[in-house]
This record gives structure tokens, C-alpha cells and sequence, in this order.
């Protein structure tokens, strides 16, 4: 059963979203919050799986309670918006956020992330990834972070890297370096690890950030 916590400081949104997930037999909402200092609270207290966040919110908003909440290590989080190149995205992201998804989502996509996330994957699409990186890293622009980071990887895992950063699944990579996908999951975990990162979504920001990954360039 994967347990979530539903934030969102609109009571209609949250009464649509708990209807969405209340009729799915693996998924038990626990609570709700209608601001980010009582998700906080209430991640502590209750240990969801997931924590499904809204951005824009009174008193703590979702960024700063992302942040909170992933490195107290109580829960992930998966960030709902209603814009998709909305700024507070990429704080998000960079505050330990597991991924996005726009308010208007389908529902069965909105199950499939929470799913996704609670098995510890990330959850960003290629398409909005590159324009969110594209709007806040910035095409052509001075690296963020410094390359010197990267020097633990090999070439191999460079290139993983690199293909991660363009929102490729380990099967897609695996097809691009004519690797089979068990050596692709193995190189994924190996970046992971070294780099300290959670998860893809991590990994895809640091790609930007030390201009290993380029937006808009192929």
C-alpha cells in the first residue's frame, strides 16, 4: 500500500485528487494539508510514501516545504502545478522534488507517478524538463556548478549521463549505445552514487548546471 499525503491549499483540488486516488487499491491517502508548514508537520508525523505538493500555497510554500520535508528524509515529493514553466518548478526540483506534474494531468497518469515515485524513480517529462532548464539554467550561459564535479565519472558514464539529461529511459539509452538495459541501470545507479544524487531528476539538473548538457542542443 502507498501511503500519500495530499497539500494543496484549495479544498476542491484536494477533494479531487483524494476521489482520484481513493479508488485505487494500492494507494491510501492519510492526510491532507491545506499549507506547507502543516505538510511539514504532518510528513513527520505520518511517513507517507509520497507527498503530492502544491507550489504556490500561504504561510510555507511547496518549495520550501520540499526542501524541508526531503531532507528530513520523511518522504518524496512529487510537486503539482498549474503552470509548467512556473519558476517554483525548478526550485523544486533543485530542493530534492521528485518530479511534476500539471494540475490538469489525467488521472491515470496522475496514479502512474505516484507509483513511479513511491518505487523511487523521478517523474519529469523530456518535453517540459527541456523548457524548464531551457527558461532558468539558460542556453549558451556560464555553468551554474562546477564541471570539476563530474571528474568521478568515467567516459561511459559521461555519455549515460549525458542521455539521461535529454529525458531517455534505460531502455532508450540502452538502444543509442548499443548496450543491453541491465548495463544501463547499472551505469544509472553508478552515477547516482558517485555524484550523491537521489534520483534522474537530480541527475538531469547537474547535467545543465555544469554544462555537461546543453538546452536546446541535441
Amino acid at each position: 500500500m502507498i501511503r500519500v499525503v495530499i497539500v494543496d491549499d484549495q479544498e476542491l483540488m484536494r477533494v479531487g485528487f483524494r476521489m482520484v486516488l481513493g479508488a485505487q487499491a494500492d494507494l491510501d491517502v492519510v492526510g491532507e494539508a491545506g499549507d506547507g508548514a502543516q505538510a511539514v508537520r504532518m510528513a513527520a508525523e505520518l511517513r507517507p510514501d509520497v507527498v503530492l505538493m502544491d507550489v504556490r500555497m500561504p504561510v510555507l510554500d511547496g518549495v520550501e516545504a520540499t526542501k524541508q520535508i526531503t531532507a528530513a528524509g520523511t518522504a518524496r515529493v512529487l510537486v503539482m502545478t498549474t503552470f509548467d514553466l512556473d519558476e517554483y518548478v525548478y526550485a523544486a526540483l533543485q530542493g530534492g522534488a521528485s518530479g511534476f506534474l500539471l494540475k490538469d494531468t489525467q488521472p491515470d497518469h496522475l496514479v502512474s507517478a505516484l507509483r513511479s515515485v513511491a518505487a523511487g524513480d523521478a517523474v519529469v517529462s523530456p518535453s517540459v524538463t527541456r523548457r524548464l532548464l531551457d527558461r532558468f539554467v539558460g542556453a549558451g550561459g556560464t555553468p551554474a556548478r562546477d564541471a570539476s564535479e563530474l571528474d568521478v565519472l568515467t567516459e561511459r558514464e559521461r555519455e549515460v549521463l549525458v542521455l539521461i539529461a535529454k529525458g531517455m529511459s534505460n531502455l532508450e539509452i540502452a538502444e543509442s549505445l548499443f548496450l543491453s538495459e541491465a548495463t544501463v541501470k547499472t551505469h544509472v545507479g553508478r552515477i547516482l552514487a558517485k555524484l550523491d544524487l537521489r534520483d534522474r531528476v537530480q541527475a538531469v539538473v547537474l547535467a545543465y548546471e555544469t554544462g555537461l548538457a546543453r538546452p536546446g542542443v541535441d
